[in-house]
């Protein structure tokens, strides 16, 4: 009767813990998603200039946040974590840009002349340890 009880005891404390663990790592899922859905939402879809500001101040504010170390260029570097990074491919000079490019520059200037200029995100990468974006490919589409 003893052992009985000692497995039963022992059976419901492994079953408090494995539902415990799920619970964790469920939580951390739900989070990890929603500050991923502030970009994936623009995923694969034909935006404007100002939804491109919209992108790049939001990555520019979470780097600033995570504390991401910069180079001696100002750009982010990839911590392996949360850090943020963003390439625009410019149709203009068949060149692509960092995004601290303009937000150096300021957006609110390249709001004005690329406002009605449509983009598309093309691809987002995630960083492997945390699940969180790490890079995103943004591509001018038209002039």
């Amino acid at each position: 009767m003893r052992k009985f009880v000692v497995f039963f005891i022992l059976i419901i404390i492994i079953v408090f813990f494995v539902a415990f663990m799920y619970f964790n790592y469920k939580t951390g899922k739900e989070k990890i998603d929603e500050k991923n859905s502030e970009f994936e939402t623009y995923l694969g879809k034909e935006i404007y200039g100002a939804d491109v500001a919209t992108i790049i101040n939001k990555a520019s504010y979470k780097n600033r946040k995570n504390n991401v170390e910069q180079d001696k260029n100002g750009k982010y570097l990839d911590n392996g974590k949360d850090s943020i990074n963003i390439d625009i491919k410019m149709l203009d000079d068949d060149k692509t840009y960092n995004m601290e490019k303009f937000y150096k520059t300021g957006t609110m200037q390249f709001v004005e002349y690329y406002k009605n200029i449509k983009f598309k995100m093309m691809n987002i990468e995630y960083h492997k340890e945390t699940g969180l974006i790490k890079y995103i490919f943004i591509e001018q589409i038209t002039k």
